[in-house]
């Protein structure tokens, strides 16, 4: 029988995961207890690259913001069923490149689950902007995200065999 959760490149994905949460809080960590930005206030790292707060109470891009209780667990049990889903799916993947794909946005939809859970919402910090463009605030677990979409259209286009073992 076939397990739903654990498949031929599993442990890959889910140390991509893991990584991915460790760098993201590690460094939400860092920003909020270390540097103390709530109170040191934003940072210029370049003149494109901003470090600031935001609170995020939404969802990616500050989509479905939501300021109740019920909101707030609404949005952390969809990242939760999402990863859920996401494991079931990493347990399927035939290649290395998808596997830790989708365990980079495991990681970064458990990053941004965690801070929902300690926080009330989720802790954003970087600012890219030039001249009047300005491009939305994020972190590192949406960084992870994108990355793990990005690498996943990657192997979709390279990969010439099926994605998915079979059920065998």
């Amino acid at each position: 029988m076939k397990s739903w959760f654990i498949g031929r490149h599993s442990f890959l994905g889910v140390v991509a995961a893991i990584l991915a949460v460790a760098i993201d809080q590690g460094q939400k960590y860092w920003a909020l207890y270390i540097h103390d930005i709530a109170n040191s206030g934003p940072v210029d790292w370049t003149p494109n690259l901003q470090f600031v707060l935001v609170w995020n109470r939404g969802v990616s891009y500050g989509m479905f913001q939501q300021e109740t209780e019920f909101g707030r667990w609404a949005l952390i049990s969809f990242r939760i069923a999402a990863v859920v889903l996401l494991l079931a799916w990493l347990a399927r993947i035939s290649t290395k490149i998808g596997a830790v794909a989708i365990g980079l946005i495991i990681g970064g939809a458990l990053g941004n689950a965690i801070d929902g859970v300690l926080y009330g919402a989720v802790a954003d910090f970087f600012l890219l902007h030039a001249g009047d463009f300005s491009w939305y605030v994020f972190n590192l677990a949406d960084v992870a995200i994108v990355a793990g979409v990005v690498l996943l259209l990657y192997d979709m286009v390279v990969n010439k065999e099926p994605q998915t073992h079979g059920s065998s």
